[in-house]
């Protein structure tokens, strides 16, 4: 069974999964700041995006500004990232947009990861200093991803493809509908022409009583609503009157209503919804990579 996630060494999760699918597990940390990235996965991708964001948190520092402090809340909707006091969200990462996630394995307080922004689409690294809690986020992290997957393919993501394909079968039903009016118009328009040329070749003043016109294919064409005058009376009484047929359903070219995929339950998602779940699979069907690194590698780097 392959898995949502990987971490070269499995580890226990930290947290029950009520924990993170009820409430949401919080951590205090400094936010050092976030970077753009090529790449949504790498331990040299976050190595780069750490030693730029400390060696810009290191100018900053001599000069005085201090590295802002922040309050991390996990739970299978996300990695919201606020402030303290306020409790102002600064940024809100929503897991299936996760793809890698890395601690310093000598720092023990240094951890990063990767999400793909909402907006720009672009890569982002966010790095944050945690007071020695780096593995412990981290594997925080990758079980809420792990519940959060989970928690996907329960509640119908499975179904995307399906969907996919309903919404194909309704592109191909409008289309036939649209070539069927078409074809109506064509019918209508050469009846017409017809009537005309059968007017003009008729001798004038003539009296005679014309048989109904025919189509193209030399038959009467059909109403639903027949004419009672042109049936004969029986037994000196008048046929039943023919029902009309219902305006308020509106039908095709065949008499048939038009059907509506999704129209078929309340399992059925609109398209704007349909999307959003296209891109949870695609992110979900990339995964989340778990690792431990190091990340400082000469004295510059050693402090924040």
């Amino acid at each position: 069974m392959n898995r949502a996630f990987s971490r070269k060494k499995d580890k226990t999760w930290m947290h029950t999964p009520e924990a993170l699918s009820k409430h949401y597990i919080p951590y205090n940390a400094k936010f050092l700041g976030s970077t753009e990235v090529e790449q949504p996965k790498g331990t040299e991708v976050v190595r780069d995006a750490v030693r730029k964001l400390k060696f810009a948190r290191h100018i900053k520092k001599s000069e005085g500004q201090k590295i802002p402090k922040v309050e991390l809340q996990i739970s299978i909707y996300g990695v919201k990232i606020l402030e303290p006091k306020t409790k102002e969200v600064q940024h809100n990462c929503q897991l299936h947009r996760i793809s890698f996630c890395a601690d310093d394995k000598t720092d023990k307080r240094i951890f990063t990861f990767i999400c793909k922004d909402s907006e720009s689409n672009k890569h982002l690294c966010y790095v944050f200093d945690s007071e020695k809690c780096a593995e412990e986020i981290t594997l925080t992290i990758g079980q809420a991803f792990d519940l959060a997957y989970r928690k996907f393919l329960e509640s119908g993501g499975k179904d995307v493809e399906t969907r996919k394909q309903i919404a194909g079968l309704q592109k191909r039903i409008q289309d036939l509908e649209t070539e069927n009016m078409e074809l109506k118009n064509k019918v209508q328009d050469l009846e017409s022409q017809l009537r005309i040329t059968q007017v003009s070749t008729s001798p004038a003043g003539s009296l005679t009583p014309k048989s109904p016109s025919t189509d193209i294919f030399d038959m009467i064409p059909f109403s639903p609503i027949s004419h009672q005058s042109s049936i004969p009376a029986r037994n000196g009484t008048q046929p039943p009157p023919v029902p009309s047929r219902s305006t308020e359903i509106k039908r095709d070219l065949f008499g048939a209503e038009p059907f509506d995929p999704f129209n078929c339950g309340a399992g059925d998602f609109p398209p704007d919804i349909q999307s959003k779940l296209d891109e949870m699979q695609e992110g979900f069907k990339m995964g989340l990579t778990l690792e431990g690194t190091v990340f400082c590698l000469d004295p510059v780097d050693s402090r924040c």
